[in-house]
């Protein structure tokens, strides 16, 4: 069963592996992080650790028990109790349920551990299946807007 983890400076070689390995199917479904992103993808690893040192974003990956990294749950632009969540699961694990596992994970160490009240996500409209995770972790419609150009519904969820 995967695990959830904190992300960490020993995560870099298996995090760059899963968005190279995975580059293409996150394409269909969410805008691409372009060849800047993986040219300089240990400065960025590094920026990503610093400004979760700084309490900023809590950013977490999903290892397999081989320790390959099949997701990504991050919190970002943490400010007054609440933040942003997202989510990306490896090709090869989507539909397996891995995703609502995880997000549940997460709400509930948003809740425990980072003291957050609320979570906002959004989801291009034709991503269902973000769309459906969300839905059955508890989020709730709050509009629509647009993500990276498209055509997105925003999401909030309230944590206990």
């Amino acid at each position: 069963m995967p695990r959830l983890e904190r992300l960490t400076a020993d995560h870099a070689p298996a995090l760059l592996a899963f968005e190279q390995e995975n580059r293409a199917y996150f394409a269909a479904s969410v805008p691409d992080r372009g060849d800047d992103y993986f040219t300089n993808f240990a400065a960025r690893h590094d920026a990503l650790l610093t400004e979760q040192a700084a309490g900023l974003c809590h950013f977490h990956v999903l290892t397999d028990p081989s320790g390959a990294t099949v997701g990504r749950v991050n919190l970002v632009d943490v400010a007054d109790e609440s933040a942003e969540l997202g989510f990306r699961i490896a090709e090869k694990a989507a539909g397996s349920g891995l995703a609502t596992a995880a997000v549940r994970e997460i709400c509930a160490l948003a809740a425990t551990e980072y003291g957050l009240t609320a979570l906002r996500a959004a989801a291009a409209l034709d991503n269902i299946g973000s769309r459906t995770v969300l839905t059955r972790t508890g989020f709730t419609e709050a509009g629509p807007t647009v993500l990276e150009g498209r055509p997105a519904l925003q999401y909030i969820r309230t944590l206990p």
